[in-house]
């Protein structure tokens, strides 16, 4: 049981920062997508799209980050020094983004509060992008002590994820408003949603290349037998998602393309934990020598037995109540 507490924790852990990403990663791509819409009209139906469920996603990442501190808190105290700077700027854009996001509704002059909504929701994009990317690269600890500079995050390749994630959840935003609006909107989120697809494919390619060559574990887990045979199926299903993501685009499909594109991301997420697996800061902390004593773990898992389902159920019911099509005056059909 000892030995089997770490493996849970690392999947609730990773369970509750996938939702955050598939669920706030809508609503961050739609921000994203604000500054190219056209008029106020076109605005008020996607951030009314989002309205009534938005708020909640937050919930994931706040369970992330706690479970995080309380069942691996070395991995918590090497985390937060490395990336004090790009953790506050994506707080302080997520900041303003909520808050652009309620004023804007009362506001007579929503020039101010479109550009907070759509910076805030690109720049927390870009800061997320740039966190995967230095856990990804590898942080210098020694035991739970972080022994890197203030900019060591600092990268071509975080930039690289920075801007590939931006370019991500632009997608799955555009995708969501295919889903949920009809009409001169959802045709040009069909056009939004073919020149993403191609930048997303693009992204993942040239950060597919680059991994192996961060670190040599990284290159001998792609490359090496039989590592190599484990971690085959994600390219292989990364290219097969998106073939039916071109094709139920191109097709106008409505629902389906939400959901290749939600696949997308599990796909991209699953193979960069694959390659750093058992680390969950690489290149020094494990999940075994960063995990928090058993009776501490094994105390907050009954805690969390309890929660766990009424933060699905409420998520789930969220979704459900406003389904369907929605329109300018918040109406849902």
């Amino acid at each position: 049981m000892i030995e089997i507490l770490p493996l849970i924790w690392f999947g609730i852990i990773g369970f509750g920062v996938i939702m955050y990403v598939l669920l706030d990663g809508f609503v961050l791509g739609i921000g994203i997508l604000c500054g190219v819409a056209y008029g106020e009209a076109e605005r008020d139906i996607m951030m009314n799209s989002v309205a009534p469920i938005w708020d909640g996603n937050e919930t994931w990442l706040v369970l992330g980050g706690v479970a995080l501190l309380a069942a691996f808190p070395p991995a918590y105290t090497v985390l937060l020094p490395a990336l004090y700077l790009p953790l506050t700027g994506m707080l302080i854009a997520l900041i303003f983004r909520g808050v652009a996001f309620e004023f804007r509704f009362k506001a007579r002059r929503k020039l101010g509060w479109n550009l907070a909504f759509n910076l805030g929701s690109v720049i927390a994009t870009f800061f997320q992008g740039v966190t995967l990317g230095a856990i990804v690269q590898g942080i210098e600890a020694n035991g739970a002590q972080y022994v890197g500079g203030a900019f060591d995050w600092f990268s071509g390749f975080t930039m690289l994820t920075g801007a590939a994630l931006v370019a991500g959840y632009a997608l799955l935003g555009a995708t969501w408003v295919v889903m949920k609006t009809t009409g001169l909107l959802q045709r040009r989120a069909y056009g939004w949603s073919r020149v993403l697809l191609t930048a997303v494919i693009v992204f993942m390619a040239v950060v597919s290349i680059y991994v192996p060559f961060l670190d040599g574990n990284y290159a001998e887990r792609w490359f090496g037998f039989p590592h190599a045979l484990l971690l085959v199926p994600f390219p292989i299903a990364a290219i097969v998602v998106s073939y039916f993501l071109y094709w139920s685009v191109s097709r106008r499909r409505e629902y389906a393309p939400f959901l290749l594109s939600l696949a997308m991301f599990i796909v991209g997420y699953g193979g960069l934990a694959a390659s750093f697996w058992p680390h969950i800061i690489p290149p020094h902390l494990t999940i075994w020598n960063a995990a928090s004593p058993p009776e501490t773990q094994t105390f907050l898992i009954v805690g969390l037995a309890f929660l766990m389902p009424f933060i699905l159920f409420y998520t789930a019911w969220s979704y459900w109540i406003f389904r369907g099509k929605v329109a300018r005056d918040m109406g849902y059909h």
